[in-house]
């Protein structure tokens, strides 16, 4: 049975909600896009890169000491991090020697990355991570069972080997043993004879048992697709599409603390009120397995221009705030700027409530 191009569960709408919406960066007449975000070990403190530009620019460094309700001006970065020719992204990842590093990421070709050992206090430059490229590297990492780190990404050809050429979009992986300073080779984990997979979003299995990737679907043919892996990564299943509810672009996932899952991304879907939005799906992981819809989805903020939005952080702060920060076209007529949205899926909950009395 085809996938729904649309959804029916209700949309808590956000966007009016200004008291839970913080500046994070604007520069009139300058695109700031992509930020990633982590969150340190004190519950508060959140560090957050992003280009100044549509993907390439140099990048921006900012940091937050109160759960991005306030940030600081712009962060002195190595000389090479203007060089950034795609969108970067940072994780913080746990070697065998049970020290956390943050890691910085940067496409096309080659990928590089850049480290930190303290916290952010200081960065390596940008470094060669293997002789290959790639779109928006790494747009995910996991944690396996052994230790180590797979991280995911995808190419269409052009940057993987430097073709300049499109040819089919592929999904890879690649491997770090050492907490993230070096990485593998990549492997092929997913392609699609019609449909164009890119950006992937990995989650877990609440038991741990499995590996769940969300993809982008670029063609705008069909659902976002999803594939499992229930051997850390060695095996994948072929994609098969999600519910219309799940559709979208650079789907970022958390668990709250109840076991749903809070998944933001930009609406893409086929047939929507919030095309284009920045928006978010609640719901409960086997809604992914049965492809159903779903609880409801949030409207995060109003995106005015061409569905050029939402490349979102998420992170869950131990209260259960949900901090979430993303770019978008926030003011009609002006470049997108960068803003962070708080919640709590308690409040959201309780909307949902007064709108079905």
């Amino acid at each position: 049975m085809a996938a729904e191009r649309g959804y029916k569960i209700p949309v808590v709408d956000l966007a009016g909600e200004t008291q839970r919406q913080f500046l994070v960066d604007r520069e009139p007449g300058q695109y700031l896009g992509h930020p990633t975000t982590v969150l340190l070990d004190d519950n508060n403190t959140i560090l957050c890169v992003y280009p100044k530009g549509h993907g390439k620019g140099p990048v921006v460094y900012k940091r937050s000491i109160d759960g991005g309700k306030t940030w600081s001006q712009r962060l002195p970065t190595p000389p090479n991090w203007t060089t950034s020719g795609e969108c970067p992204t940072l994780f913080r990842l746990t070697g065998p020697d049970n020290k956390k590093r943050l890691v910085m990421f940067s496409g096309l070709f080659p990928v590089r990355s850049a480290i930190s050992q303290d916290d952010g206090r200081s960065f390596t430059e940008l470094r060669a991570v293997g002789n290959y490229g790639g779109i928006v590297p790494m747009s995910s990492v996991v944690l396996l069972k052994n230790g180590d780190h797979l991280a995911f990404f995808h190419d269409d050809g052009r940057f993987y080997e430097n073709s300049k050429k499109v040819t089919k979009f592929t999904v890879y992986s690649i491997r770090s043993a050492d907490g993230g300073q070096t990485w593998s080779n990549p492997t092929v984990i997913a392609a699609h004879p019609k449909a164009h997979l890119c950006e992937p979003g990995v989650l877990r299995s609440p038991d741990g048992k499995r590996i769940t990737i969300l993809l982008r679907e670029n063609s705008r043919k069909f659902n976002s697709m999803v594939i499992h892996s229930d051997d850390e990564g060695v095996t994948w299943t072929d994609p098969v599409e999600l519910s219309g509810a799940l559709t979208g672009d650079r789907h970022t996932a958390v668990y709250t603390q109840d076991g749903r899952l809070f998944i933001s991304f930009r609406d893409t879907t086929l047939e929507s009120q919030t095309a284009g939005d920045w928006v978010a799906w609640v719901g409960n992981y086997q809604d992914i397995l049965d492809g159903t819809e779903g609880q409801y989805r949030i409207r995060l903020m109003d995106n005015t221009y061409s569905g050029d939005c939402a490349y979102p952080g998420v992170l869950l702060q131990k209260d259960g705030t949900i901090v979430t920060t993303t770019y978008g076209h926030w003011t009609k007529g002006e470049q997108p700027y960068i803003m962070t949205v708080r919640l709590k899926l308690s409040e959201t909950d309780a909307r949902l409530k007064a709108m079905r009395r």
